[in-house]
């Protein structure tokens, strides 16, 4: 879990979450899922952020039950579809969800 103030020092990466959600028609739930598992596995490192910030938005819709693929994340979070492909999972595991049973 997070802190209210990692909240308050990861404020633009929270605006982009919902950047990326307007991007990719995301529900309000699917927004939710994507910050908090963002808030809870920020990196130090600002290069690895977008990175998660990625996975996180995947790993949200996909926790929220919506269908978005890697590769439309992708695009949409200017990242490569093999980055979110890599990390997906880990998030998914570390954060306690379950992903949909499609």
């Amino acid at each position: 879990m997070y802190r209210a103030r990692d909240q308050v020092d990861n404020e633009k990466w929270v605006e982009a979450i919902e950047t990326i959600g307007d991007r990719l028609d995301l529900s309000e739930t699917a927004r939710s899922r994507a910050t908090d598992v963002f808030l809870s596995n920020v990196p130090e490192k600002d290069r690895s952020k977008r990175a998660v910030l990625a996975a996180s938005v995947y790993v949200g819709a996909l926790v929220a039950g919506e269908r978005h693929s890697q590769s439309a994340v992708a695009e949409a979070t200017d990242v490569s579809r093999l980055t979110i492909q890599q990390r997906w999972k880990t998030l998914l595991e570390e954060t306690g969800f379950d992903a949909p049973d499609w």
